[in-house]
């Protein structure tokens, strides 16, 4: 999952680091890996203290690249904090950094997750930032109960499972038609 997010840190931190005059050139690299260990640990934390709701929120639809969902302003709130005292911006600077990348990076790693012909996959995005285990299940059971909520239930079980990716996967819009609606495509 790193590398993943590494290389949209790179590709969103363009514009928002490189080419920032707040910004010394000498610090782009710092600023950008930095951007991308806020983003993973602010990921981790919100996962294990119970965050799990806020976390399968923040995967579905659209949510990951709207700056106002509290996922969104808790992880942009931590880099702005992380810059200004790590690379002494000032709290407009490091503001404009990290509202200008997070949004664009959470919502790329999502489309990545969405995106049939990645093979970055959700429950790949769940484990690293989970640790595996119990954890990446509760978490993955909130998306499904989310999933239910949204109608994709497919056999009226009361939970999104292999066999409603099977019924779907029968229906016209197959199993990538399923996955888009789960998360708002």
């Amino acid at each position: 999952m790193f590398e993943q997010l590494t290389q949209l840190v790179q590709q969103f931190g363009q514009e928002a680091v490189v080419n920032n005059n707040a910004i010394p050139n000498e610090n782009n690299e710092a600023v950008m890996e930095e951007a991308g260990n806020s983003i993973f640990s602010s990921l981790q934390k919100m996962a294990s203290d119970g965050g799990v709701e806020k976390l399968a929120g923040l995967l579905q639809g659209n949510n990951a690249q709207n700056p106002s969902n509290p996922a969104v302003q808790q992880i942009t709130e931590q880099l702005t904090g992380s810059l200004g005292e790590k690379f002494g911006l000032n709290s407009t600077a490091a503001a404009g950094v990290a509202n200008s990348m997070i949004p664009k990076i959470l919502g790329g790693l999502v489309n990545k997750t969405n995106d049939p012909n990645d093979s970055f996959q959700l429950t790949d995005l769940i484990g690293a930032i989970s640790g595996g285990g119990a954890q990446t299940s509760g978490i993955m059971d909130t998306i499904s109960k989310y999933g239910t909520q949204f109608g994709l239930d497919q056999n009226a079980d009361g939970k999104l499972d292999l066999n409603d990716a099977i019924a779907v996967s029968k229906s016209s819009g197959g199993i990538s038609g399923f996955l888009g609606k789960l998360f708002g495509k």
